[in-house]
């Protein structure tokens, strides 16, 4: 049972990429698009608050 769990699992997970390759770098992706997000919504908040407390 638990291989057969493991198996279904592993099918789920690969099945969106081919190889271990296409795996990485599509995580790579992932963490770029979230850096940069996150750095436009820092530097959103920084001038909010900024601006706020400037008055």
């Amino acid at each position: 049972m638990i291989k057969f769990l493991l198996l279904v699992i592993l099918i789920f997970f690969f099945q969106g990429c081919a190889t271990w390759m296409g795996i990485k770098k599509d995580s790579e992706i992932a963490w770029e698009v979230t850096k940069d997000t996150s750095n436009k919504v820092y530097k959103s908040v920084k001038k909010g608050i900024n601006e706020a407390t400037s008055d």
